[in-house]
């Protein structure tokens, strides 16, 4: 049953129009709408992406979102181009070259949204 089930991803904003545009004009996401409880919704792939008015900031520590793509170079030019700042990391076992990092079978990219989430891109490539 829920295997097969859409998921809704739940993210908690300050700034619900500030978040609203970032995901809807930067971002590029299909915006539907608002809930009838006032969340900003999202449509996505796997479901729906929805954006939770809270009155004090929350943070993840993690990756909260990330978003498949076909080629992550693209991707990461083309968000660049919308105004998105890439995160670099020199860490063992963490270093990105040209805001990129390969990780195993996957290339991936961080950034973060305007209420401080960690987002990310990623391309599974083969081994």
């Amino acid at each position: 049953m829920l295997a097969t089930s859409p998921v809704t991803t739940i993210l908690p904003v300050v700034d619900a129009d500030r978040a609203r545009d970032f995901y809807d004009r930067i971002l590029g996401l299909h915006y539907t709408g608002v809930s009838g409880d006032g969340k900003h919704l999202f449509a996505i792939s796997s479901g729906t992406l929805a954006l939770l008015k809270k009155p004090e900031p929350t943070k993840a520590e993690h990756t909260a979102l990330s978003f498949e793509v076909g080629n992550v170079t693209e991707a990461v030019r083309q968000l660049t181009d919308r105004g998105v700042v890439f995160d670099d990391y020199d860490l063992p076992g963490l270093k990105t070259v040209d805001k990129v990092c390969i990780l195993g079978s996957e290339k991936a990219a961080w950034f973060h949204d305007t209420e401080g989430d960690i987002l990310c891109v990623h391309e599974t490539v083969s081994q």
